[in-house]
């Protein structure tokens, strides 16, 4: 079975904070981090050092957002190109079959500051997910007047592709079970054969899908839904609430403004 809830249960100031003011001083976070200029790698060490120590207060162990997070490298090969593409301050070159590449110093600084700004903004998604149950999350946003239709979206997602991977995986077993196996392990059928066969799972798993969001749209519109699940357990937030989210927020913009500053004078 599928699950997309990454929280850890603990007792601490982080899990017991609200679940809108965590959203904010994250996102907050993460466009800090995205603003700081290239190459100022101790900039970014300190924002690093801030997400391990509040995983070290949230008690869900320092390093493990950082162990985490590098399932998000795969994305990094989109910014890879950057070695080769700049031309300032040239390094090395060398020829690729008919290519001649270069690896420029700005390419590999661009790179890495990226990668960095991608590693960290990633844990500090991570540490929420590790300290906000799913719900409480999805409630934040309608909280927070992001649009219904997304807060909809994500909502359902979270609950139905736990329900599409359990499908898909029933299917995958059928399949098994109906295919021919040698003794030496070998199956029968060609990779074109076993693609033609994956394809018409895919197909089939697709209708499923498409015939069961049918149903389920017209069973939840016969009870009366509008568009926006709605709870009676919301509550506005204190005083002190949006002291704490003014208060990061004027961190975050202070630490950026002057780390750009200094960038400017060096």
């Amino acid at each position: 079975m599928l699950d997309l809830d990454r929280y850890v249960h603990r007792q601490s100031v982080f899990h017991r904070a609200d679940a809108r003011v965590k959203f904010i001083a994250t996102v907050a976070f993460i466009v800090t981090v995205s603003l700081l200029p290239v190459g100022s790698y101790l900039a970014l060490g300190v924002a690093w050092l801030v997400v391990i120590a509040a995983a070290a207060i949230a008690r869900v162990g320092p390093f493990l957002p950082a162990r985490r997070a590098f399932l998000a490298a795969p994305f990094l090969l989109a910014a890879f190109p950057l070695i080769f593409t700049r031309p300032e301050d040239p390094l090395a070159t060398f020829a690729l079959g008919p290519l001649t590449l270069t690896i420029s110093g700005e390419g590999l600084r661009q790179f890495t500051t990226i990668a960095l700004k991608s590693w960290i903004s990633v844990q500090a998604a991570l540490l929420l997910a590790f300290t906000t149950p799913f719900h409480e999350l999805v409630d934040a946003l309608r909280q927070l007047r992001l649009p219904k239709i997304m807060v909809s979206i994500i909502s359902f997602m979270y609950r139905y592709l736990a329900v599409l991977a359990a499908e898909s995986s029933r299917m995958s077993r059928a399949r098994a079970a109906r295919s021919a196996e040698a003794p030496d392990g070998r199956r029968g059928g060609s990779i074109a054969w076993r693609a033609k066969v994956t394809g018409g799972l895919v197909g089939s798993l697709f209708l499923r899908s498409y015939e069961r969001s049918e149903r389920i749209y017209a069973a939840m519109q016969a009870r009366g839904f509008e568009g926006e699940i709605r709870h009676i357990h919301s509550r506005a937030l204190r005083p002190v609430e949006y002291l704490a989210i003014g208060g990061v927020i004027a961190l975050c913009a202070l630490y950026a403004a002057v780390v750009n500053v200094l960038q400017v004078l060096r």
